[in-house]
């Protein structure tokens, strides 16, 4: 068996050397342990003083900050009295649906079940919309009211979908089919599954 190097190998064998070498010199030159400048006491005194002075400006700003910071907890608080408190999706469902059966029946409509109740849909990135779709016959004076006073109620609700239909009978009464939304917690958002879940 012959050990003979053809010229291919012996170019490859020079870049392999050259390669090791360079890397050998870096390593050396990255962890070397060197003693770090020593800085003058003269420099370090007034960029000391620098430092301290920044320092008291910032902490001088912390209790305008905290009194800011509290003062935004409490607007997000009051504001988020409107989400739906529920701990399922079908919980915050059903109390939509409810918060529909007891203004209509306070207006005179009898609304008697849920066509349809649509999962949770993301809404901006903390919280999630929950939408119940109801149909229901009323006068057009009380479709109304009804609106007015969904209008009213604390929670955060919007009608996502409204359709009206004209009847045949002598009250002239509406077949209306509205679907309403109100605002959850992003908690009740269905988990994403993705690449990123195994």
């Amino acid at each position: 068996m012959s050990l003979a190097l053809g010229t291919l190998d012996r170019k490859k064998l020079v870049i392999l050397v050259i390669g090791i070498a360079l890397l050998i010199i870096r390593m050396v030159t990255l962890f070397r342990d060197s003693p770090a400048p020593v800085v003058t006491s003269a420099e370090s005194i007034p960029v000391a003083e620098r430092r301290l002075e920044r320092m008291r400006q910032l902490a001088a700003t912390v209790p305008g900050k905290e009194a800011v910071l509290k003062k935004a907890l409490a607007d997000l608080s009051a504001r988020e009295t409107g989400v739906l408190k529920a701990d399922t999706p079908a919980q915050a469902g059903a109390q939509l649906l409810d918060i529909i059966r007891r203004v209509a029946m306070a207006n005179g409509i009898d609304v008697r079940g849920a066509e349809e109740v649509a999962r949770i849909k993301p809404l901006a990135n903390d919280y999630g919309e929950v939408s119940v779709t109801v149909p229901f016959t009323c006068a057009i004076e009380q479709l109304v009211n009804f609106l007015a006073a969904l209008a009213n109620e604390p929670q955060i609700l919007a009608t996502s979908e409204i359709n009206i239909s004209g009847g045949n009978d002598k009250n002239k009464n509406v077949q209306v089919r509205l679907s309403l939304s109100g605002v959850v917690p992003k908690n009740l958002l269905p988990a994403k599954r993705g690449v990123a879940e195994f």
